[in-house]
């Protein structure tokens, strides 16, 4: 499969909530990211990093807060978190919060795969 092709694919998962349409712009950005879409990997898609969250705090990636909330969050959630000035919650910063969004992507990349 070719990356236009695959980015089609992946444009076309149909996504509701700004969550899933955040994690189907990271998906789209990732696969486009790639030289070739031959045997497309995690390793592959981690560009050499070890994990996402390495991949997220590394810079591979979106690295303001404010960019990251309005990449993933609804205009009511980012109002509540003053536009990314506000951590999303206790235990996560936003950069956490863009791992785990990167690793749906991945999912969503591979399960795109998988089903043409």
């Amino acid at each position: 499969m070719n990356k236009e092709t695959l980015i089609s694919a992946l444009e076309s998962h149909k996504a509701r909530s700004a969550w899933s349409k955040g994690v189907k712009n990271y998906a789209i950005d990732l696969v486009d990211g790639l030289d070739d879409c031959l045997n497309i990997t995690k390793e592959k898609l981690l560009n050499g990093a070890s994990d996402w969250s390495s991949y997220s705090y590394g810079g591979c990636s979106l690295i303001y807060d404010a960019d990251i909330a309005e990449a993933l969050c609804s205009p009511s959630e980012l109002k509540a978190r003053r536009g990314g000035e506000w951590q999303p919650n206790r235990s996560e910063t936003w950069l956490d919060v863009q791992a785990r969004a990167l690793h749906q992507a991945c999912s969503l990349i591979l399960r795109t795969l998988k089903r043409t």
